[in-house]
């Protein structure tokens, strides 16, 4: 690198100036409050963890977004964190071992091998809420309301929610007996809604033509609440998947309840986290820049590995990234400057120490951005406006 680069970041790795650094540690805190209002106790995960417990049960999507690295003083590779839903479900597992249901929250930066997207940071602040033990609906409807809660106290813009379910896809795959190849490009195709190349690909299977015929028309069964209808319609000798579209009904109508102003959606052929998570998928965009600035999902017995099945859902946050999208008040303060003196030295000091006690920023120097100026008059220390 020529000297004259040294300052460049790698492509993806930013750094946060002031205010926006402000900003993104005054969500940080108001959601913190907010997840323990809710009951969510805060953990802190490693940032690094031997590959082979980072990974697992994770699959391969994650894996190419993980840094490796050596551990020199085992010998083993291990991974800088991409995720922290899976070490959270490490702790509830096997470090906590609780019984009943268990909350937690955590806040941390990850690092991404690949970005998401080429806008994307490779290094996003997460932060999330993962509820375990909770096998029904309410389990999800309550993690959808937190996500909800969280972003609307954030960003002023009309929020937009996608519902889906990675089991309508798994019940209709798993009657296909594809080999695992066939599978991947299946699942490419429906992720992609490629309608055309879809249509090819089944023909070229030799898949049953019932079957054929519903898998091509997972991908457009995307958009309001007529695609609950015509769900039901299509999959109606299906009573596993009729149950999966009954329950994102039941939350959405339960959603719509409690925030109206909410746009809601429903894609049944959304497969994010296909690899990892079992059961419902969700994600908030902000309506006017439709940015995805939220996600989650059900990931029940991803524990099992740790020696402790466990029902689990949550959701994830990119807090720089709704930082940034977002309008967030930063707390008003006051800024006084202290020019510096000699005399009265500790009542200066003193008087000071008070002040940003009292919630004052006080500058000991000249300030551009000071309104007030602490000054010496008759003896005692005032603060004066600045003309």
């Amino acid at each position: 690198m020529r000297k004259e680069d040294r300052w460049l970041l790698p492509d993806g790795i930013e750094e946060l100036l002031p205010p926006q650094a402000a900003e993104v540690e005054s969500a940080r805190r108001k959601l913190l409050d907010k997840f323990e209002a809710w009951g969510y106790e805060l953990v802190v995960t490693p940032m690094v963890e031997f590959l082979d417990s980072l990974l697992t049960g994770t699959g391969s999507d994650l894996d190419l977004k993980t840094f490796k690295v050596t551990d020199q003083v085992s010998g083993r590779t291990m991974g800088i964190r991409a995720d922290i839903t899976p070490q959270v479900a490490r702790m509830d597992a096997h470090s906590l071992r609780r019984d009943g249901e268990s909350r937690l929250c955590y806040v941390g930066t990850v690092l991404h091998a690949n970005a998401d997207n080429m806008l994307a940071s490779r290094a996003p602040v997460s932060m999330g809420a993962e509820l375990f033990g909770d096998t029904a609906a309410g389990g999800d409807l309550e993690i959808v309301s937190l996500m909800l809660d969280s972003v609307a106290s954030l960003s002023d813009q009309r929020l937009h929610v996608e519902l889906g379910d990675v089991g309508i896809y798994r019940s209709l795959v798993a009657g296909a007996m594809l080999d695992p190849s066939d599978e991947q490009v299946l699942f490419d195709k429906i992720q992609g809604k490629a309608l055309p190349d879809l249509a090819v690909l089944l023909a070229d299977l030799n898949i049953d033509q019932t079957l054929a015929e519903k898998l091509v028309i997972l991908p457009t069964l995307c958009g309001g609440e007529s695609i609950i209808e015509q769900g039901k319609a299509i999959y109606k000798d299906d009573p596993e998947i009729l149950s999966r579209i009954d329950n994102l009904s039941l939350i959405a109508s339960q959603l719509r309840d409690r925030f109206p102003k909410v746009q809601l959606n429903y894609d049944l052929s959304e497969l994010r986290g296909y690899n990892y998570h079992t059961g419902i998928v969700f994600a908030t965009y902000l309506g006017e820049s439709g940015v995805r600035v939220a996600k989650g999902g059900r990931y029940d017995d991803v524990g099992s590995v740790f020696g402790r099945a466990r029902s689990a859902t949550g959701f994830d946050i990119d807090l720089k990234l709704l930082a940034r999208e977002s309008s967030i008040a930063l707390p008003g303060r006051t800024i006084v400057e202290a020019l510096a003196a000699y005399e009265q030295k500790n009542e200066r000091w003193h008087k000071i120490v008070d002040l940003r006690e009292s919630g004052y920023t006080v500058i000991e120097g000249n300030s551009s951005a000071a309104t007030k100026r602490l000054e010496l008059q008759d003896g005692t220390w005032q603060l004066v406006d600045i003309q």
